[in-house]
């Protein structure tokens, strides 16, 4: 392996690093108190040094957001493939619901305005486009294409994350709604869109 391979690797190790320490110490100071300073001492190396791997606390929370919806586009791939939509959409929502609780952090950077001033790049925001395509075509399978349909759906899996986490974090009251939920969304869709033809 030439050298610069090798610095490169090790330079992306490192950023790897950073970005477990930091989803770390959001969870347990906050996002919104996340420091440079502690993030440096977790990492035992100087300030300044993060510098070499983000230019700025704002480059850190993006690099997070964006790794944040890589893994949420993960926990999409790994859904076992279903022949009935309203089956897929019920281990859809379990799924996201669980996702939320693994790490209360990253569903607050990702789907709240937690972080003052914090607006993702372009870059970060296209995975979480890709994220929200994903959603579009699962319903989609189940003959829900209005835009509505999906608006609700983010809805209803938020607010049951959001439940979840407020209200029970690390129990199962809302994430055992999830299934349930979705099924009462597809009938509801359903109905509503036939309703508007």
């Amino acid at each position: 392996m030439a050298s610069g391979d090798r610095r490169r690797t090790r330079h992306e190790e490192t950023v790897g690093l950073i970005l477990r320490a930091a989803w770390r110490l959001a969870e347990r100071d906050g996002l919104a108190g996340l420091s440079l300073g502690e993030l440096a001492r977790a990492m035992e190396m100087r300030p300044q040094s993060l510098y070499t791997y983000f230019p700025s606390k704002q480059a850190i929370y993006d690099a997070m957001y964006k790794q944040g919806f890589e893994e949420l586009l993960a926990c999409h791939e790994a859904l076992p493939a279903q022949r009935d939509p309203e089956l897929f959409l019920a281990a859809a929502a379990e799924a996201f619901v669980d996702f939320a609780a693994e790490r209360p952090s990253r569903y607050q950077l990702l789907f709240q305005r937690t972080v003052p001033g914090f607006a993702p790049s372009e870059e970060s925001y296209a995975v979480a486009r890709r994220a929200l395509e994903g959603m579009r075509g699962w319903l989609a399978g189940a003959g829900l294409t209005c835009e509505r349909d999906l608006d609700l759906w983010r809805v209803l899996l938020l607010g049951l994350a959001g439940e979840q986490l407020a209200n029970d974090p690390g129990g199962r009251r809302w994430r055992q709604l999830a299934a349930p939920a979705a099924r009462y969304f597809v009938t509801f869709a359903r109905t509503e869109n036939g309703d508007q033809k």
